[in-house]
């Protein structure tokens, strides 16, 4: 009969070594356990709960005389938004708390579990044996449990072991963890890049130091078997719980790259060519207020708290040798992260991701919002204005037949919503004017702006030199028109502090499109105000977003007979990006190809005008003079032979191929 004493029971790797000392028939199990958290211990006869708090001296515990074999110490404070207070009291306070109920209680062997964090910033080899080597120690959690281990190695009377795991991860088997630490912090970025950017596309970052992984599952079984072992058996009573893999930042980012199918860091940059910059330059940019604040906002919208980057890696290498001699021949080891890395991928995206735990319903995002939407009498904007019904918003509708408004109308209401009819020309200022301040008085403004409206030419440079009205009429209402609204509907954004205008922009303007000159421009024209407007109002809660819309199945499109072999996404499709977004509010919404067709161009614009031109002439267009006589040939019966409007098979099968980077 074996009597064990658990503290952190409950916590992540708590839980686990409690698995394995339950397969010992002999054992019963005393857990520490505040009373509010008694219903979170796992149950059964040999577990017996004690009542007890970190906080308390000696644990607050009374009148306990079970003699105990093993006393295993777990429980402490692992988050970094905590203050340093807290994890102080926690962590070494509690320890000491422990360590004194301890001395107070019949113990065989008392067992302490710390962390590799002990080692802080030390270069070179950490062995087993070492401990007080006058490393820098940058976080209060390093400092934390290395205080923790110190008080138990002054102040503990009785038989020790010390055991520190490496950055622990989910379940080898399962991939199920409960605790998001080290890498899990990059998988946010991981999963907005592979939503970006295809698998194949190389990315460059940071090398890092030395990330030594181990899953929790290891650790249980390491603990269980070592603590087990006769003290003639051991070299050491330190063990470093890491395993003979041990990968840097970069390579372990990598793993989870292709675990969850996203591009990979082609070039890993050294720290030793960043550390080139003198320590005070980089301190003083970091304090630097604006870049302070630009750094806050990054690490906010990937979900990483601001002191993970000083715990992210480690400057030495661990020697593990006394671990690696105790668990020889028993099969208890830490396998390649490459073989368990898509289980813990799977594990978080399923049941971790913060996006999953966040309320995404697009009811809940536009209650009581007022949404304006220009061209939303067919396509996009009808379709857009349709799923705002269902989700019971409020829409002001906006094109220039009140007919087809009053249609659209009708249909939102009968999904539930509300909707106010609008008409007005969008290529006419004066009219522009005249609608936005009958929206301010009927309604007292609008929250959310949706610039739909817009007018495509697909045209040659060469066939427009004596076309100019081609660039003023899609300035006038790409532009102009939206820009018109903006300005209205802006004061009363600022005045409300909230707000948030998006724009359906193009990946012609991505992607630099020929054809499409006189299009792109336009569209771009609002981008770029869109970008600097977002800077001056990012403190008034008002959000800007451009939606890099592809190619679409709508009325605009149906002319040009070409488009019928390309992929395309449905309005219905197209609209969910939209209503997407006044869910999220990201700054951007953009698919596969246009994003790369971006960042390609910003790497080697000479190759990729290149390649440009290559569509270009793959995907010929008829001369209008020519198309004119062909309308009037058709007209009189006649039949010209066709000419360069064909379109190749070559071209056709080309757009094909494109698919799979285009969705």
């Amino acid at each position: 009969m074996a009597n064990y004493f658990v503290t952190g029971a409950t916590g992540f790797i708590g839980r686990h070594l409690l698995g394995e000392l339950l397969k010992r028939e002999d054992a019963t199990i005393y857990a520490l356990v505040r009373e509010e958290s008694r219903d979170r211990l796992q149950s059964g006869a040999r577990i017996r709960p004690v009542i007890g708090d970190l906080s308390e001296e000696r644990l607050g515990i009374e009148g306990f005389d079970e003699p105990i074999d093993h006393f295993f110490h777990l429980a402490a404070i692992y988050d970094l938004a905590a203050d340093e207070d807290a994890m102080t009291r926690a962590n070494v306070e509690g320890t000491r708390h422990v360590v004194e109920f301890a001395n107070s209680i019949d113990v065989g062997r008392f067992h302490h579990t710390s962390s590799i964090a002990v080692a802080g910033r030390f270069k070179g080899t950490f062995r087993e044996d070492m401990f007080d080597e006058g490393q820098d120690l940058p976080h209060a959690y390093h400092r934390s449990k290395y205080e923790s281990e110190q008080v138990v190695r002054s102040e503990l009377r009785g038989s020790l072991r010390i055991y520190r795991p490496g950055i622990v991860v989910g379940d080898s088997q399962t991939g199920e963890t409960d605790k998001i630490d080290g890498p899990y912090y990059g998988f946010k970025l991981i999963q907005k890049l592979r939503y970006a950017l295809p698998q194949w596309f190389p990315l460059a970052g940071p090398e890092g130091q030395n990330m030594p992984l181990v899953p929790v599952d290891f650790v249980a079984r390491a603990m269980d078997h070592i603590a087990h072992m006769e003290d003639g058996d051991l070299y050491g009573n330190t063990f470093h719980l890491v395993g003979t893999e041990q990968l840097s930042f970069g390579q372990v980012i990598n793993e989870f790259a292709r675990a969850a199918h996203a591009p990979e860091l082609a070039m890993r940059v050294d720290s030793k060519i960043t550390n080139a910059i003198p320590k005070p330059v980089r301190m003083g940019l970091r304090a630097f207020p604006p870049l302070a604040r630009a750094r806050r906002t990054l690490m906010s919208d990937l979900g990483i708290p601001e002191g993970a980057m000083e715990i992210r890696d480690f400057r030495c290498e661990f020697d593990a040798r006394d671990t690696h001699r105790a668990l020889e021949g028993t099969g208890i080891e830490v396998p390649p992260l490459a073989d368990y890395a898509a289980k813990l991928w799977d594990y978080w995206e399923r049941n971790l991701d913060p996006d999953l735990h966040r309320e995404r319903s697009l009811a809940h995002s536009i209650e009581g919002k007022r949404i304006l939407i220009t061209g939303a009498s067919s396509g996009i904007g009808r379709e857009v204005a349709l799923k705002i019904g269902e989700a019971g918003g409020t829409v002001m509708l906006v094109s220039r037949t009140r007919e087809k408004l009053e249609e659209v109308k009708r249909e939102v209401e009968e999904r539930g919503g509300t909707a106010h009819v609008h008409p007005a020309d969008l290529s006419e200022i004066a009219d522009i004017e005249r609608m936005a301040n009958e929206v301010v008085e009927e309604h007292g403004g609008i929250d959310i702006l949706v610039n739909n409206a817009g007018r495509s030419i697909r045209r040659s440079v060469k066939y427009q030199y004596d076309r100019f009205h081609d660039f003023e009429r899609t300035m006038q209402l790409n532009y102009f028109g939206a820009l018109r609204l903006i300005l209205t509907f802006l004061p009363g954004m600022r005045e409300r502090k909230s707000g948030h205008i998006i724009n359906i922009s193009s990946y012609s303007v991505q992607m630099n499109t020929p054809r499409f000159s006189a299009y792109a421009a336009s569209k771009a024209a609002l981008d770029q105000f869109s970008r600097c407007l977002a800077a001056e109002v990012v403190d008034k809660n008002i959000f800007l977003t451009t939606v890099y819309m592809p190619l679409v199945r709508t009325p605009m499109i149906a002319p040009t007979d070409f488009y019928k072999t390309l992929p395309a996404l449905e309005p219905e499709e197209a609209a969910q990006l939209v209503t997407d977004a006044m869910i999220d509010k990201p700054k951007r919404v953009a698919k596969r190809l246009g994003t790369t067709a971006q960042v390609l161009y910003s790497l080697n614009p000479k190759v990729t005008d290149q390649l440009a031109h290559t569509i270009y002439r793959l995907f010929p267009e008829k001369d209008p003079k020519k198309k004119e006589e062909e309308r009037r040939a058709r007209e009189e019966g006649r039949e010209l032979a066709e000419g360069d409007g064909q379109i190749s098979s070559e071209a056709t099968a080309l757009a094909y191929l494109m698919r799979g980077v285009y969705f």
